[in-house]
């Protein structure tokens, strides 16, 4: 069997719970090959030389831990510059709040190629070499470069701008160009794939070779969506612990005269959080009934505090979750319950059985894991309803969610007064279909159609 070697811009202890599913699943693959993940160490030097950085091995069971620290200048370009001040906003559909600093993407093939350069010597020729991510897009490049004649794939998380989108990033066609030094190139869902296709085949003059597969500037690769899944019994074990127990509890005592609505994101601004809290004045506004007796929990963890994007955001959210309390609380009654802190994993499933509407609505996003967590933390007796923007990867899985506009304020109050108003059949029928699609394509099925679709697209 092929040793397996997983690339990614952080690693995560895979024996470890708190890694979460991605990680154990990567890790389950890891340990039966024998594997290595590579990946920065999430150690900046000051004062280091760009382009190199020292290099650290440990054994996780039988899976190497290879990781490689960053000097500040490679840090601040690749890290903080290209890949979360350019990739990130623009593949988001933010072109306003890019910054194409020229500087950005020097660092960032430099740190690519340093990547390549440090892996290169740990690879056995049968090695089958999984790329995730952003941060890393170059990277099959930089080894072929080098002479790497490995099986490479590559997986996007995040989403795949439409190709005018893509145009506005300053040398976009060497960017585009070297996805297809990849054998297989994963995307999150159908959309993110026609826009990949329409691109190549504006700027590359792509021509179909076969059954997803696509020939464009001298290479062919295939490509493919591969919507990412949870692990669903890891998670409903969550659920049946002792700390999601309580919670549970504890939220449904305290609120036991409310119906509760729970939004858990990270405080971004491609999660459309102060367009939820607008719908939510909305609702109380056009459904007057819904005073008193609906609460909006509202988690938004820490994210790039640093960064003036994100100050802003936390300034608007608050002022906005301010103005809504102000409006329209009692003594006895907050409707938004707003916290900037992250909470702990184990007590997330508590927190959304309690919820009788789950709201994911984010501006755009590859896919939304949250959305599923939801679904599969609910009591299937009494389930409740999930909410969920139609910008989201998720939805081309979850059709039986209430699908909204996240820009269309109106539209998503009414979407969630229906939500709090459906009666126990139509909310069981909806929960089942949901179930049986996010258990049949979890994160297992994921791991393995990918690795499948490598291994053939290798042959």
């Amino acid at each position: 069997m092929s040793r397996l070697v997983v690339i990614s811009n952080r690693l995560a202890d895979p024996r470890k719970p708190a890694a979460g599913g991605l990680a154990v699943a990567l890790g389950e693959a890891l340990n039966q090959t024998g594997g290595l993940w590579f990946g920065w160490s999430g150690t900046v030097v000051e004062g280091g030389t760009p382009g190199e950085g020292e290099m650290h091995t440990r054994s996780a069971g039988a899976v190497t831990l290879a990781t490689v620290d960053l000097c500040r200048e490679d840090h601040d370009a690749y890290y903080q510059g290209y890949s979360n001040s350019v990739l990130w906003p623009v593949f988001h559909y933010r072109l306003d709040l890019a910054d194409f600093n020229a500087s950005y993407i020097a660092g960032y093939r430099r740190v690519n190629q340093m990547f390549a350069r440090k892996l290169l010597p740990l690879l056995r020729d049968d090695d089958v070499i999984w790329v995730h991510d952003y941060h890393l897009i170059p990277l099959a490049a930089e080894l072929r470069a080098m002479g790497c004649c490995q099986r490479i794939g590559f997986f996007l998380h995040i989403p795949m701008p439409p190709p005018l989108i893509m145009a506005a990033i300053p040398q976009h066609e060497w960017l585009m160009r070297s996805l297809f030094a990849y054998d297989l190139v994963g995307l999150q869902s159908e959309a993110d794939v026609a826009h990949f296709t329409r691109y190549v085949r504006n700027e590359g003059s792509a021509e179909e070779v076969g059954a997803q597969r696509l020939r464009a500037f001298g290479a062919t690769v295939q490509v493919q969506a591969f919507p990412i899944g949870i692990d669903v019994d890891e998670f409903t074990r969550l659920a049946q612990a002792p700390d999601a127990v309580e919670t549970y509890e504890n939220i449904r005592d305290e609120y036991s005269r409310r119906r509760l609505l729970l939004g858990i994101d990270r405080l971004d601004y491609s999660k459309g959080i102060p367009h939820r809290v607008r719908a939510y004045r909305e609702l109380l506004d056009r459904y007057p009934e819904n005073r008193n007796s609906a609460t909006m929990i509202m988690i938004a963890s820490p994210s790039r505090d640093d960064v003036h994007a994100y100050s802003d955001l936390r300034q608007e959210l608050e002022g906005l979750c301010g103005s809504v309390n102000g409006d329209y609380g009692e003594l006895d009654w907050m409707p938004v319950r707003y916290i900037h802190r992250t909470v702990a994993r184990k007590r997330v499933p508590g927190l959304c059985r309690a919820a009788a509407v789950g709201l994911v609505t984010p501006l755009r996003d590859g896919m939304n894991l949250v959305a599923k967590e939801y679904v599969v933390a609910q009591d299937p007796e009494d389930p409740g309803v999930l909410v969920l923007s139609r910008f989201a990867g998720a939805a081309e899985q979850l059709k039986e969610a209430l699908l909204v506009n996240p820009y269309d304020t109106q539209g998503t109050a009414d979407s969630i007064q229906h939500a709090l108003q459906m009666p126990l059949p139509e909310r069981q029928a909806r929960h089942q279909k949901l179930m049986a699609r996010i258990r049949e394509h979890d994160v297992h099925w994921w791991r393995k159609a990918f690795l499948q679709a490598l291994q053939e697209a290798g042959d």
